[in-house]
């Protein structure tokens, strides 16, 4: 895709005279060159790096950091032999917790790769050196980092910076189309919704020799609390977020549920999270939603978001249809190709270019984690809660400190065991053993 300079380094030149805001900090050198930085170097980090460079030409890849520096290595050869010139790492490769500092000061954008639980510290660090996000989701992992992503979401509006989320269904054609019409009112007022992600179990990382009990845990982030926020809002957070998006980003008021940990159980590897999660989101109107996400083996898997409105229903993914009341089809979506992993970061670069309106995403990225993490607190603690005692719960399983050798919040016993969150009994032991 082609771009203009005029229109970039008009965009760039904005001073304060002409704007009541701080000027996005990017530096435009002749050939317009965005300086990106990746931070988190997994599979979600490769990927986005591909669709970061593949969605502008102008794009450079300039510094990488992970948590293990090995992966930092590994990814910046891939990426320079995929990519060639459009790669200029050099020696900025970055390993360990605070490696994120050295990759935001190098660049003019950054992409938030690392795993969700560090994601508000490096937002934050970011728009404060006025750098331009890609924030993959979710943003947080408790309400204190949901409350930090909400700041750094005003301090970037404030200085004009572009925040573009990682909730990529927003930016998908076919999405965008069938959602369009639910928020236009074609199937009525909402008045309920069935959220599913129901899939497989995802992976494990075992321990490495030497591994502190942090490093095991970040190794292995996916599988702890702490790290990923559980799998409901790692991944369900993707279908959460439709049903925030027909409410008009509106969030719900109270929630409960039941959750449980099924398959998740003989092995030390899956740390602390659930397998299973149902809950029960309840708007003051009336409108209720349905949620049902589960990561089990050998069973019937489904990933969909369905509306009932006073006048239709709708379903939103695969092929997008709308009928009556009746079940006659209203309006059955023609697909068109969408890469909405791509797309998502060639707005990202028009809203950077000054080629359209400064996109800024935090709101809804931090209420559609939020509405994961409440239906978690819910079905770990068997009770019902509400949206304001959640929003400002200080309640968080973040280790003492952000280094190697900190704790994390739930240690193994003597025998290997974690502790594992009961409705109504709280933290109790697991029973197997390593």
């Amino acid at each position: 895709m082609s771009f203009s300079r005029r229109n970039f380094l008009k965009a760039s030149a904005l001073g304060a005279a002409a704007m009541s805001i701080a000027t996005p900090r990017v530096h435009a050198a002749e050939d317009n060159t965005i300086k990106v930085g990746l931070i988190g170097c997994g599979g979600r980090g490769r990927g986005a790096a591909n669709n970061t460079l593949n969605a502008d030409k102008n794009a450079k890849i300039v510094a990488v950091a992970d948590a293990f520096l090995p992966n930092a290595r590994n990814v910046a050869d891939v990426l320079t032999e995929q990519f060639e010139d459009r790669v200029d790492i050099g020696d900025r490769i970055y390993g360990g917790l605070d490696a994120y500092k050295a990759v935001v000061d190098a660049s003019d954008l950054v992409l938030l790769c690392e795993s969700p639980g560090f994601r508000y510290r490096s937002l934050a660090y970011a728009v404060k050196q006025g750098k331009h996000v890609f924030c993959e989701k979710p943003v947080a992992t408790d309400a204190l980092g949901i409350r930090s992503v909400i700041e750094s979401s005003k301090v970037a509006k404030e200085k004009g910076l572009t925040l573009v989320s990682g909730l990529c269904w927003r930016y998908d054609l076919n999405v965008k189309d069938i959602m369009e019409r639910v928020c236009g009112g074609e199937i009525g007022d909402i008045t309920s919704a069935r959220l599913t992600y129901l899939t497989s179990k995802l992976w494990t990382r075992p321990r490495a020799e030497g591994d502190t009990e942090m490093m095991a845990q970040v190794r292995n982030w996916y599988n702890y609390a702490w790290l990923s926020g559980d799998f409901n809002i790692e991944q369900h957070v993707h279908t959460l977020d439709k049903g925030l998006w027909a409410m008009g980003d509106v969030p719900p008021a109270t929630c409960y549920g039941l959750g449980a940990r099924m398959q998740r159980t003989e092995q030390p590897e899956y740390g602390d999270i659930y397998d299973s999660m149902a809950s029960v989101f309840e708007y003051p109107n009336g409108t209720t939603f349905y949620s049902y996400c589960r990561q089990q083996d050998g069973c019937w898997n489904e990933n969909q978001a369905y509306f009932a409105g006073t006048k239709g229903f709708a379903s939103i993914l695969g092929r997008g249809r709308i009928t009556d009341l009746d079940g006659k089809v209203i309006y059955e979506q023609e697909r068109v190709n969408s890469d909405m992993y791509t797309l998502e970061h060639v707005e990202l670069y028009k809203s950077i270019r000054g080629e359209i309106d400064t996109i800024n995403n935090g709101d809804y990225m931090a209420k559609a984690t939020m509405m994961g993490i409440m239906a978690r607190e819910a079905c770990y603690s068997g009770k019902k809660v509400t949206w304001d005692e959640m929003m400002s719960s200080e309640k968080s399983y973040r280790p003492d400190v952000y280094t190697w050798d900190g704790n994390p919040w739930n240690l193994p016993d003597e025998n290997g065991r974690f502790k594992i969150q009961v409705p109504g009994l709280g933290q109790v032991y697991h029973t197997v053993t390593r």
